[in-house]
């Protein structure tokens, strides 16, 4: 804003002209010395801001773009244990014969021992209508005839009640006790395993560790696995917390509560991906630093995978320019080089089949496969 005062240029010819011209000039003064405290007040604010806000991002995008360079250490590739999510047309009746072997085609000389299937989502109240997954058993028969070795998994999903009006309610025990029931429903029709991705899912959430504790009794007993799809690890110390002040449900985990949560389950799958980075080196520095904070509290006995996009979309969290299949192959390769490079219970999964480009499975392929 211009806070400049306009004048009258009128000559005055005597002294009482000169007077009654002259006295308005100390109450301009004044009025510039009125306003000038605010102008202080709001250039410190914008500093404030700039130091809060700006400064910080600026130091997180250097640090990741950093942590994209170097080269990962030898050997870290495939160690033929690496997983995919799958989508929901594999068992409700829209896919054939040929399309389980053109999926085993391309999944043969890859790592790829899991598929997840999307088989839900559950139902609010915890239940599974199992008119959702009619050809399940099928399925899972023809990718045992087709592709020996690789585990079905049921992928069970819902929206949480805290993250609006309606969705699963984690806090009662009877809507737990149905996602239980559920487990045991899906391993009934022939799943060797329980994935479970339930959004979205505040850190600390103890009604979801006990739930896992619960589940992981079932699929003991039945020699199945329990894997779960994991949001993201706090990139700077409690982030959580502080996005937590200004959105209903925060992105990030503590890695504390990540660690709780990769203690109670045989697989834990990061969502590294829709992370709003604009760069492909700094989303590929973002997936190098979750796979470090995520090796540094995974259990050796737990298999941690990290998720890859196999997608393209463009959003403000989701830039398809960065977010390559290429930056975050490179990206867990990087930390885990840096972390834990002998670490055997180690894979990638891309998400998700039905979305997926040959550039996408190339880069998979040239990076990671070999």
């Amino acid at each position: 804003m211009d806070h400049t005062e306009s004048r009258d240029g009128t000559t005055g010819t005597d002294e009482h002209t000169d007077v009654t011209r002259a006295t308005p000039e100390p109450a301009s003064e004044s009025g510039k010395k009125r306003r000038r405290p605010w102008v202080r007040r709001v250039g410190r604010a914008a500093l404030v801001l700039a130091l809060v806000l700006i400064v910080p991002l600026l130091a997180v995008e250097t640090t990741l773009r950093v942590n994209y360079m170097g080269d990962p250490a030898d050997g870290t590739y495939t160690r033929g244990r690496d997983a995919m999510w799958l989508g929901h047309a594999w068992v409700d009746g829209r896919k054939k014969d040929a399309d389980v072997t053109a999926l085993a085609r391309r999944l043969e000389d890859t790592g790829v021992r899991d598929l997840y299937v999307h088989t839900g989502p559950l139902e609010h109240d915890g239940t599974l209508p199992g008119s959702l997954y009619p050809r399940a058993r099928w399925f899972i028969d023809a990718v045992h005839r087709e592709l020996p070795g690789v585990r079905v998994q049921a992928f069970l999903g819902d929206v949480l009640a805290n993250g609006g009006p309606e969705g699963l309610e984690l806090s009662d025990a009877a809507t737990r006790a149905e996602v239980v029931r559920s487990a045991g429903q899906v391993l009934d029709t022939g799943y060797e395993g329980v994935h479970l991705d339930l959004e979205p899912l505040h850190s600390g959430d103890k009604n979801y560790l006990g739930l896992l504790d619960d589940l992981r009794e079932v699929t003991r007993e039945r020699d199945a696995q329990l894997s779960v799809a994991a949001h993201q690890i706090d990139p700077l110390p409690h982030l959580h917390s502080v996005a937590g002040l200004v959105a209903d449900h925060p992105k990030w985990w503590s890695q504390k509560f990540f660690g709780q949560v990769a203690r109670r389950v045989d697989q834990i799958a990061v969502m590294s991906y829709d992370t709003a980075r604009l760069f492909e080196s700094t989303y590929g520095g973002y997936v190098a630093q979750q796979t470090s904070l995520a090796l540094e509290v995974t259990p050796p006995t737990t298999h941690l995978l990290m998720g890859l996009p196999f997608y393209y979309e463009n959003n403000p969290s989701h830039w398809g320019h960065a977010e390559t299949v290429a930056a975050a192959v490179r990206g867990a390769r990087l930390g885990l080089s840096r972390t834990d490079p002998d670490r055997e219970l180690f894979g990638l999964a891309p998400y998700i089949d039905f979305a997926a480009s040959e550039t996408n499975w190339k880069e998979f392929e040239d990076g990671w496969v070999r």
